[in-house]
């Protein structure tokens, strides 16, 4: 793997990505940051040695260098998911040539299903702590303790001076912005109403496929990180209605602005 960074960073680096500060990953339906960008350089993953190749529909499939905020930024549109058959090693690699690229921090964003009936679709969950239901470890590789400490501490995968800048932006911008916990479930069907029975006995607020595996890595790599859930649906298994992929996609847009208000403010303070 060690081999495989090296060649992908230095394809990269070759294309220009100078010394980001800042990785981005943007979830489901959630690319409209891209227009806050000055776009700067931009890849297809399929252009990219070593890179997987996102196959879900609504995912672009890019790696963007550019300027956001008064800070280099480089951002995956589209990320990889388990449920496409990727392994978590496949799923991470673009976090580990982030950080070889230079970045210091890792902010991500999801689209999930709100566990927790306080919490309505449309809504933003910045993610405080979360539950790894995804069957492994991204870390579970010979090898790994060459890339960093193999059995990293968990304590708080979230960094809280961000989250706490993040409550603090949101207050200011009237958005409302919950805190809780994130299950990854592997997916890509959607859950039964035992399955988020269980999530809510467990302590999950919020469900969703992705973004665990992504988390773990960063913590490997001592990033700072922080995440923000858009909830687009609501997971009530006592009313529970077939699930409508369009509505979900809708519900994440309707939801970005704010995700994008939040994001830009704090890079800008970072």
């Amino acid at each position: 793997m060690i081999k495989y960074i090296e060649e992908t960073a230095e394809y990269l680096q070759d294309k220009g990505f100078d010394a980001p500060e800042i990785g981005i990953i943007l979830g489901t339906g959630l690319g409209q940051l891209i227009d806050e960008i000055e776009v700067l350089k931009q890849v297809s993953y399929n252009h990219i040695p070593n890179f997987p190749t996102a196959t879900v529909e609504f995912h672009k499939g890019k790696l963007i260098y550019g300027n956001l905020a008064g800070k280099k930024v480089v951002v995956m549109q589209g990320r990889f998911h388990l449920y496409e058959g990727y392994t978590l090693q496949d799923i991470t690699f673009p976090v580990r040539i982030m950080e070889k690229l230079g970045i210091k921090t890792l902010l991500v964003s999801n689209a999930a299903g709100a566990i927790n009936l306080d919490y309505k679709k449309g809504e933003l969950m910045l993610i405080d702590d979360h539950i790894n239901l995804q069957g492994s470890s991204p870390l579970a590789f010979k090898g790994v303790e060459q890339l960093g400490e193999r059995f990293t501490d968990m304590s708080a995968p979230y960094d809280k001076n961000i989250n706490e800048r993040f409550e603090t932006i949101a207050k200011a911008n009237n958005i409302k912005l919950h805190k809780g916990v994130y299950a990854s479930v592997v997916g890509p069907q959607l859950e039964t109403r035992a399955e988020y029975r269980m999530l809510k006995l467990i302590g999950a607020d919020a469900v969703g496929m992705s973004t665990v595996p992504e988390i773990i890595v960063a913590n490997h790599l001592k990033l700072k990180v922080a995440a923000v859930s858009v909830l687009t649906d609501e997971c009530d298994p006592d009313n529970l209605e077939p699930i409508n992929i369009e509505d979900i996609i809708a519900s994440a847009a309707k939801a970005e602005p704010n995700m994008i208000t939040l994001f830009k403010e704090l890079i800008e303070l970072l």
